[in-house]
């Protein structure tokens, strides 16, 4: 039996269920100002110029094959890669991985992710494509993942795209992390799945902000945005939140926070990847550790550990806290997997990062290297769950 999470459970009460509250029309005029700031006049010029740095740099290596925009829902565009030298006249079929990009419900675009899922439709062979969805504050929950789980369907009903359709897994990363395991729980959807791997998802909006924190790792000693007492995502979550929530919305809905679902209402094979500098990681880690029948930890519980690892390093097999698989036999071998990330935060295998790293070279080339690491091992346990023959 899955053990039961000890501090964050759902209150059997519908009344006590906490909810999303109405803010002062203050705060929400400020809200609404900031994410109208950043979605039209801070975020376009600078994707814009990434997209020129790598046009210039490394032209073609980072795009799609194809920019599709289905007529049902011709306003979100999809992102399709295929292995390198694969002849769309054949009609070999493909494993396939559909990814969702973050952005905390109010930014991003299926873009975001054109590098690591060029990386992973090369390495793996796999078709990859990169699923879009409505930003809050104009499309709150649960718009989003009806907008997903419509988009996932058009995309299977692509006659176009060689889909092995035994073979079909989701991802997806933040804000993105969460939508995979939401749009997974419904039956349109999970019929198709046959894994998710949310990375460094948000799993329980329950907790608040300083409960979220406490079982953070923090490490001054790695120095630059690593090395901060304070995490990054406390300056935009309230933005987030207010975007993405309606005042009422209840914070135990499975659709909005994951980890309350039950083990039958999600797909049976998760991997659950994780920072160990962030603040999201410790509810992802109870969790998976909920969904596995491990011993869930309690919300202070600090993650990870405070040394640091070589450069590079993923600590694959010599230490639980970072990492482990269980196989749930009596549930028809379910595979819950756990990776922690050390000495990383939020988003350390993006593109956009480098935005805020600056010239912390040393983070960055750290950051590099565990994402190369990551796509191979993401790569061979979805090969090995779907039976992907080289």
């Amino acid at each position: 039996m899955a053990a039961v999470l000890e501090t964050s459970a759902a209150p059997a009460s519908g009344a006590s269920r906490r909810r999303a509250p109405q803010l002062p029309t203050s705060a929400r005029l400020f809200h609404a100002a900031c994410a109208f700031t950043v979605q039209k006049l801070i975020l376009p010029p600078i994707m814009f110029m990434s997209k020129v740095k790598d046009y210039i740099i490394s032209p073609g290596e980072k795009c799609p094959d194809e920019i599709k925009a289905y007529p049902a829902l011709k306003h979100l565009p999809v992102h399709i890669f295929l292995p390198p030298g694969y002849d769309r006249a054949s009609t070999k079929r493909l494993p396939v991985l559909l990814t969702i990009h973050g952005g905390g419900f109010v930014l991003g675009n299926p873009g975001d992710n054109d590098a690591w899922n060029r990386a992973f439709s090369t390495s793996h062979g796999y078709l990859v494509v990169a699923l879009n969805y409505s930003k809050a504050p104009a499309s709150p929950f649960p718009k989003p993942i009806h907008d997903l789980e419509a988009l996932i369907q058009l995309v299977l009903a692509d006659t176009t795209l060689p889909i092995h359709y035994d073979k079909i897994a989701l991802a997806g990363w933040s804000a993105g992390g969460n939508l995979a395991l939401a749009v997974s729980q419904l039956d349109t959807v999970k019929l198709h799945i046959k894994a998710v791997v949310p990375l460094y998802p948000i799993v329980d909006f329950a907790p608040t902000q300083d409960v979220k924190c406490a079982g953070r790792r923090y490490k001054p000693e790695l120095g630059g945005l690593r090395g901060q007492d304070k995490d990054f995502l406390l300056v935009m979550s309230p933005l987030f939140n207010w975007a993405y929530l309606n005042p009422g919305t209840d914070y135990y809905d499975t659709l909005l926070s994951p980890t309350h679902a039950k083990r039958e209402a999600l797909p049976k094979n998760i991997f659950m990847i994780a920072c160990e500098l962030d603040m999201l990681s410790p509810e992802a880690w109870r969790m998976i550790c909920s969904l596995a029948g491990k011993r869930v930890p309690r919300e202070d519980e600090a993650i990870g550990r405070q040394t640091t690892a070589n450069e590079g390093e993923l600590i694959m097999d010599s230490d639980d806290r970072y990492a482990w698989e269980e196989v749930i036999k009596t549930d028809g071998g379910a595979r819950y997997r756990w990776l922690l990330i050390p000495d990383q935060i939020h988003g350390f295998d993006q593109d956009g990062i480098s935005h805020m790293l600056g010239n912390d070279q040393k983070c960055l080339k750290d950051a590099k290297m565990k994402t190369d690491k990551l796509i191979e091992v993401i790569g061979d346990w979805l090969d090995d769950v779907m039976k992907v023959k080289k």
